[in-house]
């Protein structure tokens, strides 16, 4: 089954500031990803190709990194299991999905996964343009469901 799933915000900033922030990801002063509510991003050997790492139990590796402009993973399969494919921040996913994750991944991974990345543009347009989204993003009823029962799990 393919997958691909695209989220696209228009930030009003300079390109060159929206661009350095995908470079702070899964450091210690990352200013986009939204740690406060989701897993941390980190990677062993930081944003350079070849890096191993995710976020919570999504495992992916850095396929490439041309900084200030964009970042692109690569999922493995193993987390979560039957997703491979490649995951750019720009953002789009784009990739095939097998086994468990053809049901796995509409019930759950995909919320949550929009969920986090909203979250993200919500947070680039604060630091790109120092003011909060007209419209922020909200989360449904199923991702706190499902961000609860994740709670349990651990």
């Amino acid at each position: 089954m393919l997958l691909r799933n695209v989220h696209r915000r228009r930030i009003d900033a300079d390109p060159t500031s929206v661009g350095r922030l995908i470079d702070t990801l899964a450091s210690k002063d990352d200013r986009l990803w939204p740690h406060a509510f989701w897993p941390r991003m980190h990677f062993a050997g930081g944003l350079r190709a070849g890096s191993h790492g995710g976020h919570g139990p999504i495992r992916y590796s850095v396929e490439e990194h041309a900084p200030g402009q964009a970042i692109v993973f690569r999922f493995s399969g193993d987390g979560p299991p039957g997703l491979t494919g490649l995951h750019r921040y720009r953002v789009l996913v784009d990739g095939k999905l097998y086994g468990l994750s053809r049901v796995s991944w509409p019930l759950m991974f995909r919320p949550l996964h929009d969920a986090l990345i909203e979250d993200s543009l919500d947070i680039a347009q604060q630091q790109a343009t120092g003011q909060a989204p007209p419209r922020p993003a909200r989360w449904s009823r199923r991702v706190r469901l499902l961000r609860w029962a994740a709670q349990r799990l651990r």
